[in-house]
């Protein structure tokens, strides 16, 4: 979470290939506890379904380095409570939070 107001937030989102070969295509997933709804996004193409998310990499951003990044980000709104999602999943396969 990059920044916080009341009834809104915005995500920075870093994905780091840790592994020793190319990240050809990815696809990110979270749920969010609270109701959290993203408004809009960059980086990346998204959906969402109740608290499920899917975000999935833009055209430009899709093939990650070992040892390099992609980033997206984006805003959404919140009511009552605004906890961090704590677990992702990287193309089906649990991943790290740092």
């Amino acid at each position: 979470m990059t920044s916080q107001w009341t009834g809104g937030f915005q995500g920075d989102v870093t994905i780091a290939n840790t592994g020793t070969t190319a990240v050809n295509g990815w696809t990110l997933r979270w749920s969010f506890a609270n109701g959290q709804l993203i408004n809009q996004a960059w980086n990346t193409t998204y959906t969402q379904s109740g608290a499920q998310v899917t975000a999935t990499n833009a055209g430009w951003n899709g093939t990650i380095a070992p040892n390099g990044t992609a980033a997206f980000g984006f805003t959404a709104s919140w009511t009552g409570t605004n906890a961090k999602p704590t677990a992702f999943t990287l193309n089906n396969a649990s991943c790290t939070v740092a």
